[in-house]
């Protein structure tokens, strides 16, 4: 029973919300632009503004949806470099590994860390200006940690969304 925890003689399941198809409207609608003004996104649903706004609230405390972000063009700010850059940590650092990911996305050019399952233990995901600095960042943030046992960059050509 994945996900599942036995209590006594009944499972206990984790809280997950049951989403009907105006909500996944809703979700798809805000995932495209968080911006969207309230009577455009209740008339994409089909719904009442005032029924749409209810239900983005409670998509919200529900915990479905997280937050609303900008989301950023790199180049625009002279960030034409992008890697992503796959880590395995070194066994006695691997009780660790969300605390060194949390550090890891806090770095300047991070935008995103990854936990994984697999050979590599985290995956961040950089921009930089330039090689030379894609390169600097990772031998003096990188490859000098010591919790870091070695490093894989891939570059990004082109994020298509």
């Amino acid at each position: 029973m994945l996900g599942s925890e036995i209590v006594g003689q009944s499972v206990v399941r984790p809280n997950i919300v049951q989403l009907d198809d105006i909500d996944k409207v809703i979700l798809q609608e805000l995932v495209k632009d968080a911006r969207i003004p309230n009577n455009a996104l209740a008339a994409r649903a089909g719904i009442a503004p005032s029924t749409c706004l209810a239900r983005v609230r409670a998509l919200r405390e529900s915990g479905v949806i997280t937050g609303f972000h900008a989301a950023v063009d790199p180049e625009k700010l002279g960030l034409k470099t992008a890697a992503l850059i796959a880590l395995r940590i070194r066994p006695q650092a691997r009780s660790r590994m969300v605390e060194i990911a949390r550090e890891l996305s806090r770095l300047p050019h991070v935008l995103t860390s990854f936990l994984m399952g697999g050979e590599r233990d985290i995956i961040v995901h950089v921009v930089c200006a330039s090689p030379a600095e894609l390169r600097d960042f990772v031998s003096e943030k990188l490859s000098s940690n010591p919790d870091i046992a070695n490093t894989q960059t891939d570059l990004i050509f082109e994020h298509i969304e």
